[in-house]
C-alpha cells in the first residue's frame, strides 16, 4: 500500500485505508547508571518502577523557603543501577524488534548528558552486549530460515529495492566472489575477537508469528551527524596518490592515507521519507556480520578526550536495520518478481552525543565548536517536542522547525506517524550532574506527553498461505539444494583432455568419441525414463485434476450455498442496520428529550428549594411576629388589667365618696329644711370649721326640731397609744395654723424596726401636689402587728387629708334648690355649699370607706 503524503505541521497525516487515527504517546523510559565510586555525593533516588525524585546537592542554591528542593519525574518505567541489559531489552527494544519484522517502523534513541552510559546501553561491553547486537540477534533469530539468497534484494539511490531472479542473483554472487574484498562482510571469515564477547547473546530470543510464505532480506547502514553535517561510516573512501593532502597543521599528509568523506544529502522519496541519499546499505546474513560492519563504522565515528569523559562522543550517530519481504510465488519455489509486493520496515538505533557545559568539560577550539552544534541540534529536538506537545493539546497549527537541524529532519517523518518512537533517557545520579540531569528531566517530561499516530498495518497478499512447505513435500527446492540441471550434469561422466598437441595422437579423439557416445546413451536412458515419468506424471496430473475438478464442484456447490447464507445474513444485517439507526434515532430523541427533562427538572427544583427558602423565612418571620406579637398582647393585657382593675377600685372609691358625701349632705338638707327658723344663726369662721369636727357615725333620719349641732374639738380615741410619727425628711412645712400633734409619738424620717417594735399605732405623712397647685397633705394611719417571724407589720386603717385653699378663689352663692324662708327672706346658712363645708371623720372599717375632711367647694354650673 502507498503511504499518504505527509502535510507537516499544519494538519496531521492522512492514511488511506485508515479509518480511525489512534495515538500513542511517545514511550520514555529512564536508566540510573551505578556511582563510579561508593562514596560519591548522589542526587538522583529510584521511588519505584515508574518514578524517581531529583535531590539537590549541598552546595547548590536553595529554594526561597529555605529547604533543599526535591522533584520527582514518572516514565513509562524507571531502571536502577542493578538493571540487566536483557531486562532493558526486553521491554524496551523486544517490541520494536517485532514489529520490524511485521513491516513496522521503529525509532530508538538514546539521551542523557555526557558519561551517563548512552554508548553502553546502545552497543554494550564485553560480556554484556547492548541493545543494538540484542536486536540483530532476534532479527537473525526469527528469519534465519527464511532468508532470501544474498544478492535477490538489491537496494538503489531511491530508498527503496529491486528484485532480482534467481540467475541474476547467482551471476551476481559470481562476479562478487570472482573479485574478493576484503571489507565485504562474508559468513566464511572469522569472526574479529574484538567484539566477539558482545554479540555472544546467551538468551534465544525470537518474535512470533513470523509469515513463512515470505522471503527476508537484511540491510544495515551507518551514518554520524557531525556538526549539524551527514557523512557515511560505511563509506569507503578512495585515496588519491598524486594530490597531496594538508592537515589542520599545514602540512602535507601522506599520500597513502584516505580523503576526508563528503558529508551526505537528505533527499525526500516518493512516499515522502527522507533518506540519505547515497548512504552505504550492506546486505548481512548473520548477526557477526551486521556487527561486523557496525564496528568497522564505529572505528571511524568522532570521539575525543573531555574533562567529563575520556571517549565522549562528538557525534550523533544512527544505525539503520532494513528489513526487506517479499512474498513467494503461488508455487512456493521462487520470490515473486513483483515489485510493488516488497515491504521494507526500517528500525533506527539512535546513540545521541551528550548535552554538556563547556565550563564544565574545559572545551576548546574544535571541541568548543564540536559541543556547540551538539547543544544546538539538541536544542532543536527539544523545541520540536514542545511544539508538537502545544500544537497537540491546545489544537494549534504552529510550524515545527524540523528543517532546523539534520537530526529532527532526518526523522521527522516517525513524530508524523510512521513508525513507533522510544527514548531512553540515561542519567547518572552523582551531584556534579545535577544542573544538567534536571534539564534532561524536563526534556523527558515534555516529550513523553508527545503522541504519534499509531503505524497502520501491512496489506495482506492475495495468494494462498502455507506455500513454502507445500512445496518442500512435492519434492521442491529447499533452502540452498542445488538444481536438478546442476545434478544431472554432475552425473554425467567427465571428459578426458581435448588438446591434441601431436599430428599422430590417435587416442585422444577416440577417448573424445566414446565419452561422448556415452554421454549420448546415458543421455538416451535419461530421456526414456523422464519420458515415462512425464507420462507418469500427467496420468497422475489428470487424475489429479479430475479430483481438483471434482473438488471444486463441491466447493463451488458450498460456495452458492455459503453466498446464499451470506445473502441472507447481509439482508439480516441490513434489516438490522436499519433498525438499529432506527434505534439509534429514537434514542437520540429520547435523550435530547431526556436532557430537556432534566434541565426543567433542574430548574423546578431550584425553583422549589427558592420557594421553600422562602416560605422558611417567612415562617420564621411570622413565628418570631407571632411571639413578639404575643409577648406584647400578654404585657399589654396585664398593664390594661391592672390600669381597669386600679380605674375601677379608684371609681368605686370615688363613687362611695360621693354618695357618701351627698348623703351626708342631703341629710343635713333635710334637718336644715326641717329644722324651725327663729333667728339666724351666726356662720362660724373658717378657723373655727377646721378646729370643730363632727360625730362620724351613720346620719340619723331627719327629726322635725332636731337641736342644733354642739361643735367640739377632735381628739384621738386612741390616745393611750404610742405612735410611730413618720415623717419623710423631703416634707415641706405648710405653716397651717391646724397641724397633725400625736401625744406619745417617735418621730423618725425613715421607718425602722427599733420604732416599730415600741409602739402600736404608725402614721405616715405624704405630701403631693394637687390640680390646682396646692400643697396636699394625706396623713396615712395604720396599726402595727406582730409577725410570727417576730418582726412588724402595718395595716393601714385611715387616710386623712389636709389642703390648703386661697380665699380670693371662692364664690359663695345660695343654691337655688333651696326652699324659701316662710316670711320670704333668705339665709346664708341655707346654702348647702357653707353648711356642709365641715370636716366629717369617719370610723375605721366602716363600710363607705375611709373618711376624708372636704374643704374644697365644688364647682358650680354656669347660669
Amino acid at each position: 500500500m502507498k503511504p499518504a503524503r505527509t502535510k507537516t505541521p499544519r494538519k496531521p497525516p492522512v492514511k488511506k485505508g485508515a479509518q480511525t487515527t489512534l495515538k500513542d504517546p511517545v514511550g520514555v523510559y529512564c536508566r540510573v547508571r551505578p556511582l563510579s565510586l561508593p562514596d560519591q555525593e548522589c542526587c538522583i533516588e529510584v521511588i519505584n518502577n515508574t518514578t524517581v525524585q531529583l535531590h539537590t546537592p549541598e552546595g547548590y542554591r536553595l529554594n526561597r523557603n529555605g529547604d533543599y528542593k526535591e522533584t520527582q519525574y514518572s516514565f513509562k518505567q524507571v531502571f536502577g543501577t542493578h538493571t540487566t541489559q536483557k531486562e532493558l531489552f526486553d521491554v524496551v527494544a523486544n517490541p520494536l524488534v517485532d514489529d520490524l519484522i511485521h513491516g513496522k517502523n521503529g525509532l530508538l534513541f538514546t539521551y542523557g548528558v555526557t558519561g551517563s552510559g548512552k554508548t553502553h546501553t546502545m552497543t554494550g561491553s564485553p560480556g554484556e552486549g547492548g541493545l543494538l547486537p540484542r536486536c540483530l540477534d532476534m532479527i537473525f533469530n526469527s528469519i534465519g530460515s527464511f532468508q532470501a539468497k544474498r544478492y535477490v534484494f538489491k537496494s538503489n539511490d531511491r530508498n527503496s529495492m529491486d528484485i532480482q531472479c534467481e540467475v541474476d542473483a547467482l551471476l551476481e554472487r559470481q562476479k562478487r566472489e570472482a573479485t574478493p574484498n576484503p571489507k565485504t562482510p562474508s559468513s566464511k571469515r572469522q569472526v574479529d575477537p574484538e567484539f566477539v564477547d558482545m554479540i555472544n547473546v546467551q538468551e534465544f530470543c525470537k518474535a512470533e508469528e513470523v509469515d513463512e510464505d515470505s522471503v527476508y532480506g537484511v540491510f544495515v547502514s551507518y551514518i554520524e551527524i557531525y556538526n549539524n553535517y551527514i557523512y557515511d561510516l560505511l563509506e569507503e573512501v578512495p585515496f588519491d596518490p598524486i594530490k597531496p593532502k594538508w592537515n589542520s597543521c599545514s602540512t602535507p599528509m601522506r599520500n597513502t592515507e584516505f580523503v576526508p568523506p563528503q558529508s551526505k544529502l537528505l533527499r525526500e522519496d516518493k512516499n515522502h521519507n527522507m533518506y540519505v541519499a547515497g548512504c552505504t546499505e550492506v546486505e548481512v546474513k548473520s548477526t557477526e556480520e551486521a556487527f561486523e560492519v557496525f564496528w568497522r563504522g564505529q572505528k571511524k565515528r568522532r570521539i575525543a578526550n573531555t574533562h567529563l569523559n575520556r571517549e565522549s562522543s562528538r557525534s550523533h550517530s544512527v544505525f539503520n536495520i532494513k528489513l526487506v519481504q517479499a512474498p513467494l510465488d503461488a508455487d512456493g519455489d521462487n520470490v515473486l518478481q513483483e515489485k510493488e509486493q516488497i515491504t521494507i520496515s526500517q528500525l533506527s538505533l539512535v546513540d545521541l552525543a551528550g548535552s554538556e557545559r563547556t565550563n564544565r568539560t574545559k572545551a576548546e577550539g574544535n571541541r568548543l565548536r564540536e559541543a556547540g552544534n551538539i547543544n544546538q541540534s539538541l536544542m532543536t529536538l527539544r523545541t520540536c517536542m514542545e511544539v508538537l506537545r502545544e500544537n497537540q493539546m491546545y489544537g494549534t497549527n504552529k510550524m515545527v522547525p524540523y528543517r532546523d537541524s539534520k537530526l529532527t529532519h532526518l526523522f521527522k517523518n516517525y513524530f508524523d506517524g510512521e513508525g513507533k518512537v522510544r527514548m531512553i533517557v540515561c542519567v547518572n545520579p552523582k551531584a556534579e550532574d545535577y544542573e544538567e540531569s534536571l534539564q534532561v528531566m524536563r526534556f523527558a517530561e515534555v516529550t513523553q506527553e508527545v503522541e504519534v499516530a499509531r503505524p497502520i498495518d501491512r496489506p495482506i497478499c492475495g495468494l494462498t498461505p502455507g506455500r513454502r512447505y507445500r512445496n518442500q513435500a512435492r519434492g521442491g527446492p529447499v533452502g540452498d539444494e542445488p538444481l536438478v540441471s546442476e545434478m544431472v550434469l554432475q552425473s554425467f561422466p567427465p571428459l578426458p583432455p581435448c588438446e591434441i598437441l601431436n599430428i599422430n595422437d590417435e587416442q585422444t579423439l577416440p577417448r573424445l568419441i566414446e565419452a561422448l557416445e556415452k554421454r549420448h546413451q546415458l543421455r538416451q536412458m535419461m530421456t526414456d525414463e523422464f519420458n515415462k515419468q512425464a507420462i507418469t506424471f500427467k496420468a497422475l496430473l489428470q487424475e489429479f485434476d479430475n479430483a481438483v475438478l471434482n473438488k471444486e464442484n463441491y466447493i463451488q456447490g458450498k460456495l452458492n450455498e455459503k453466498e446464499k447464507v451470506i445473502s441472507g445474513q447481509k439482508l439480516e444485517i441490513e434489516r438490522l442496520e436499519k433498525k438499529n439507526k432506527t434505534l439509534e434515532y429514537k434514542i437520540e430523541i429520547l435523550e435530547k428529550t431526556t436532557t430537556i427533562y432534566e434541565e426543567d427538572k433542574r430548574s423546578l427544583q431550584q425553583e422549589l428549594e427558592t420557594q421553600n427558602q422562602k416560605l422558611q423565612r417567612q415562617f420564621s418571620d411570622k413565628r418570631r411576629l407571632e411571639a413578639r406579637l404575643q409577648g406584647m398582647m400578654t404585657e399589654t393585657t396585664m398593664k390594661w388589667e391592672k390600669e381597669c382593675e386600679r380605674r375601677v377600685a379608684a371609681k368605686q372609691l370615688e363613687m362611695q365618696n360621693k354618695l357618701w358625701v351627698k348623703d351626708e349632705k342631703l341629710k343635713q338638707l333635710k334637718a336644715i329644711v326641717t329644722e324651725p327658723r327663729t333667728e339666724k344663726p351666726e356662720r362660724p369662721s373658717r378657723e373655727r370649721d377646721r378646729e370643730k369636727v363632727t360625730q362620724r357615725s351613720v346620719s340619723p333620719p331627719p327629726v322635725p326640731n332636731a337641736p342644733p349641732i354642739r361643735l367640739r374639738h377632735r381628739r384621738s380615741r386612741s390616745a393611750g397609744d404610742r405612735w410611730v410619727d413618720h415623717k419623710p425628711a423631703s416634707n415641706v412645712q405648710t405653716e397651717t395654723v391646724m397641724q397633725p400633734h400625736v401625744p406619745h409619738a417617735i418621730t423618725v424620717s425613715v421607718a425602722n424596726e427599733k420604732a416599730l417594735a415600741k409602739c402600736e399605732k404608725y402614721m405616715l405623712t405624704h405630701q403631693e401636689l394637687a390640680s390646682d397647685g396646692e400643697i396636699e397633705t394625706k396623713l396615712i394611719k395604720g396599726d402595727v402587728y406582730k409577725t410570727r417571724g417576730g418582726g412588724q407589720s402595718v395595716q393601714f386603717t385611715d387616710i386623712e387629708t389636709l389642703k390648703q385653699e386661697s380665699p380670693t378663689g371662692r364664690k359663695r352663692r345660695s343654691s337655688t334648690a333651696a326652699p324659701a324662708q316662710p316670711d320670704g327672706t333668705e339665709s346664708e346658712w341655707t346654702d348647702v355649699e357653707t353648711r356642709c363645708s365641715v370636716a366629717v371623720e369617719m370610723r375605721a372599717g366602716s363600710q363607705l370607706g375611709p373618711g376624708y375632711q372636704h374643704h374644697a367647694q365644688p364647682k358650680r354650673k354656669k347660669p
